[in-house]
């Protein structure tokens, strides 16, 4: 019974690490937009407190929407491997926003044009390695170690 309730546990820290990633690609893309807008310093204060409030969680319900399908081998992958470091879940979001842009893409005239723009792409793939890293402070350092096969009894640091 303990394995099904450490399965069921890994689960939630996963949705909940993936919920994290959402809300830090989110907030990482409000900020370079903020930038990218060219706001005033005074501007930016009031925009900025809007953001956090609204748009920040608004956007990451998209991010985690177009997100989902193509982050589930990189969970699959660092949960059976038991891939634990930084490194990996930074560029498994990188990868991940890169198969987001690409399913973009592939929807042509009549989908999300935009993307096509490659210093937007850059910006998306700057958040997908951002909410990499989101994912690995909440359940990426303790990846793999709900199996009780791995051998490990704390995360690596």
């Amino acid at each position: 019974m303990n394995a099904v309730f450490a399965c069921l546990w890994r689960f939630a820290v996963i949705l909940v690490g993936y919920a994290v990633a959402s809300l830090a690609t989110s907030a990482f893309l409000n900020v370079v937009m903020l930038a990218w807008f060219g706001l005033a310093p005074e501007e930016t204060r009031d925009v900025a407190a809007g953001s956090l409030v609204f748009t920040i969680p608004f956007v990451a319900l998209f991010v985690a929407y177009f997100g989902f399908l193509p982050a589930l081998p990189a969970i699959v992958l660092a949960e059976l491997l038991g891939k634990r470091d930084w490194l990996f879940h930074a560029l498994a979001g990188g990868a991940v926003s890169v198969v987001v842009i690409a399913f973009s893409r592939t929807a042509g005239e009549t989908g999300y044009a935009d993307v096509a723009d490659l210093n937007l792409a850059l910006v998306v793939v700057g958040a997908g390695m951002c909410g990499g890293i989101g994912y690995w402070l909440v359940a990426g350092r303790s990846a793999g170690l709900w199996r009780a096969g791995a051998g490990v009894t704390s995360p690596a640091p």
